[in-house]
């Protein structure tokens, strides 16, 4: 059995078929705020870290809103591995009931940051040569940034309206804050049609980002005035950039990793009902895809990915979802050595699809 499927835009797909392709291409690995279904990924990310498969040659840009952001933070700490490892333990073993409010949540998200991301290591993680680090997040406006949830709700509701006509009314709502890490921001955050603001990230704004970036509206409540960034209420990353809806490659050879959950690429949080919304095909077109494969997926505890309904289904069975969720990490270990063995044996040219 197959776990992985290959796809890739345009641009990839006709290099991988050349038998170009090599790990060094890699500029970008992107993350989605995909909630639990990061799980899944976590094998995935922990085969190119033990094997420092990424950023041989030059320095690689991790970039992610929500869950995509809580891994790749993890990736820059000068213990990555250890550090993943308790972002996992922590994430799965979280606790949740039907008393908590969204400011209750964000205590324990604020925990859970706490557990793997250590403040003595901060200025290392800042300072790594492999990875830099962008972290996508959403200064709300209007009622969208207010904490008294039916007006949060009607905010939403209204911005819903709105991007069925066109996504690029979502900027009414919410304004995208990139926190990057390096000398200057990420290719994407530089060209003319980037909507939004960019902040160096440091010492004492990072954790905070971090926390921003998950906090899922109506769900957690919004992280306050950032420092360095222009003051506001910080919410999810997604709710601007869901999966996938830029093109991070500054060059058309480089390649922009990118391990989905599905086929499917819904560009903002708002979109997710939306069939037709997807992300364009230059924007794909250097993209490289890895997603599980549908037998897989069958191998899975109710044969699904881990996702958010699963908080709903077992809040009075957490060690029921406790256990489905580690038996789904503990399944997923493998995706990455699947991966790197059709690389490496040139294999990933005869089952490439094109996105």
């Amino acid at each position: 059995m197959s776990r992985i499927k290959i796809k890739a835009g345009k641009r990839i797909y006709k290099i991988i078929k050349d038998g170009g392709f090599n790990l060094n291409s890699i500029s970008t690995y992107f993350g989605a705020a995909v909630g639990p279904r990061w799980l899944i990924a976590s094998g995935f990310d922990l085969t190119l870290l033990k094997g420092g498969f990424l950023g041989r040659s030059r320095a690689v840009h991790l970039i992610g809103s929500s869950a995509g952001a809580w891994r790749f933070a993890a990736w820059i700490q000068p213990q990555a591995i250890q550090s993943y490892h308790k972002l996992l333990d922590a994430y799965v073993n979280t606790r949740y009931s039907r008393k908590d409010n969204p400011q209750i949540v964000l205590e324990k998200f604020t925990g859970l940051v706490n557990e793997y991301l250590e403040n003595d290591a901060l200025s290392f993680a800042l300072a790594n040569k492999k990875y830099r680090l962008a972290i996508i997040t959403a200064r709300a406006r209007g009622l969208v940034s207010l904490e008294t949830l039916w007006l949060q709700k009607l905010g939403l509701v209204t911005g819903c309206l709105f991007n069925l006509f066109s996504r690029n009314n979502i900027y009414r709502f919410a304004e995208r804050i990139v926190f990057y890490d390096g000398s200057k921001p990420p290719f994407f955050c530089l060209q003319p049609q980037f909507r939004g603001s960019y902040v160096r990230l440091n010492e004492i704004n990072f954790k905070y980002a971090v926390m921003a970036s998950g906090a899922i509206p109506m769900v957690v409540a919004g992280v306050h005035n950032i420092y360095g960034a222009p003051r506001g209420v910080y919410r999810d990353g997604g709710l601007l950039d869901y999966h996938l809806a830029h093109q991070f490659a500054a060059n058309k050879d480089e390649v922009v990793l990118f391990f989905h959950h599905q086929e499917r690429i819904i560009p903002g949080w708002l979109d997710k009902s939306l069939k037709k919304r997807t992300a364009d095909a230059e924007t794909l077109s250097n993209v490289l895809m890895v997603l599980p494969s549908e037998d897989f997926i069958k191998t899975l505890p109710g044969e699904k990915v881990p996702d958010r309904t699963d908080f709903l289904t077992y809040i009075d069975d957490q060690d029921t979802r406790i256990k489905n969720w580690y038996k789904a990490v503990e399944l997923s270990a493998p995706l990455g050595e699947e991966f790197m063995e059709l690389v490496e044996s040139g294999k990933i040219k005869d089952v490439v699809k094109r996105i």
